[in-house]
């Protein structure tokens, strides 16, 4: 198991770069709708490489058979996300991209001023959505519904945790409640992330 998180953990912190990338993206882009799209292309890289994404990987806890030995997975999993957006921000900072800072710390600033209920309800959203993407990749090998999924969380403002280590780490916004807020977003994501997989399995039970 040692060995394995080990693992898990450096391909969680490739993720994390790569939901770097779609952020920076979306933080340079002016027009919303195609901010939205092109962030799709970080959750693309982590779908064709097999990397290791908190949101993509929570929902198969309802359904994997042991839930005990999945459950270290996670948390290197989210570990290595903040790890990897945090490198990912970093870097950019060095870069002449480091005035999107300020564009980060606007909309990190927006999120931390909503109210809990708000981001818990937002990210259970995202995290519905996030399950569509990646099982659906992961069914059908067809790219459109991680571009379709991405983009309407986006465009409706739902609350992804990792995407949002990347923005608070990006504008300088860490805090204690910034910190608070990314482990409510979390839950709220593990909540939608679990929600369908969780509903059909209980179904499966009575419906055969």
């Amino acid at each position: 198991m040692g060995k394995k998180c080990i693992s898990v953990f450096f391909l969680a912190v490739l993720a994390g770069l790569a939901i770097s990338i779609g952020g920076c993206i979306f933080l340079v882009t002016e027009n919303k709708i195609l901010g939205a799209l092109f962030f799709t292309v970080g959750l693309y890289i982590i779908v064709l490489n097999g990397l290791f994404l908190y949101t993509g990987k929570i929902g198969y806890l309802a359904t994997v058979e042991d839930k005990i030995g999945y459950i270290p997975v996670l948390l290197f999993t989210w570990l290595g996300n903040l790890a990897g957006t945090w490198l990912g921000a970093m870097g950019m900072q060095c870069s002449k991209l480091s005035f999107l800072s300020e564009v980060a710390a606007q909309v990190s600033a927006a999120k931390l001023e909503q109210s809990v209920i708000s981001a818990l309800i937002l990210a259970i959203f995202c995290g519905v959505l996030m399950f569509v993407a990646v099982d659906g990749f992961k069914e059908t090998k067809n790219p459109l519904i991680l571009f379709l999924c991405v983009s309407v969380f986006i465009l409706c403002g739902f609350e992804h945790c990792i995407a949002n280590m990347f923005y608070f780490s990006m504008g300088h916004a860490w805090s204690g409640k910034a910190f608070g807020y990314i482990l409510l977003m979390t839950l709220g994501n593990s909540i939608g992330g679990m929600l369908i997989p969780q509903v059909k399995r209980m179904a499966d039970k009575y419906v055969a």
